[in-house]
């Protein structure tokens, strides 16, 4: 069994019981409810044998599931771009923060540096960061880049290794998704297969941001997605 959606990263779910469902060419008319079990010996679950489905029942479960997988409702922010059952998305102003680093090339440091605009998701198929250009609210046409930070991989995807993320994927959960990225250490560059586009490499880059170098946040260290804060909110994960 793949692709099980319960609203939460980390949530341990066990299959318990499987509902069938009876249908006429008018649609489902009929239903029986099936407990499940795992032999020890084979390890294959099992559906036993049904009764039916009262409509109370068949509610209760449905209630149920939207307790504790549908996304909960919640004031939106200005700064949440997409909210779906699946992730949420949202941005960053361009705005000084504090990094920390420990790496061989670059010791262990930690330094308040300019950041540029930035596009977090948190979703079932994982935790994104990207960059934006513009100082304003990014609007769904906004060309989406890749950020020089280590601990990411292509398609902005963060290796989390051991920080502490949320458990939760909802808008009350993003200042633990922000604090859990930006309070990591940094360990190790992209290996995406997208070089940063700094004739001096990463380290140096790095270095010279920790050294406060930049003013500002170079935005020709950016590297191009083809893709805009749109696509991000649809994506599916299937990359």
């Amino acid at each position: 069994m793949k692709d099980v959606v319960t609203g939460k990263v980390g949530s341990s779910v066990s299959l318990t019981s499987a509902i069938l469902l009876y249908e006429s060419p008018k649609g489902a008319c009929f239903a029986t409810v099936h407990p499940v079990e795992v032999p020890e010996r084979s390890g294959r679950a099992v559906i036993g044998a049904g009764r039916p489905v009262s409509r109370e029942a068949l509610l209760q479960a449905l209630r149920a599931l939207d307790e504790n997988a549908a996304a909960k409702a919640a004031f939106l922010p200005s700064t949440v771009l997409g909210l779906t059952s699946q992730a949420v998305t949202w941005w960053c102003a361009p705005a000084p923060r504090r990094v920390f680093f420990r790496c061989e090339e670059l010791g262990t440091r930690t330094a308040v540096v300019p950041h540029p605009g930035l596009v977090f998701q948190a979703s079932i198929h994982g935790f994104r960061v990207f960059s934006v250009k513009n100082c304003d609210r990014p609007g769904p046409d906004t060309p989406l880049f890749e950020p020089p930070y280590f601990n990411t991989w292509n398609d902005g995807l963060v290796c989390i290794g051991s920080a502490r993320m949320p458990v939760n994927i909802d808008v009350d959960s993003i200042s633990g998704w922000e604090s859990g990225f930006f309070e990591s250490e940094f360990t190790h560059p992209n290996h995406g297969g997208r070089r940063i586009a700094y004739e001096k490499g990463e380290f140096a880059f790095w270095r010279d941001m920790l050294d406060g170098r930049f003013e500002a946040f170079p935005l020709d260290a950016l590297v191009p997605t083809n893709e805009t804060v749109l696509d991000l909110i649809n994506a599916r994960g299937d990359a």
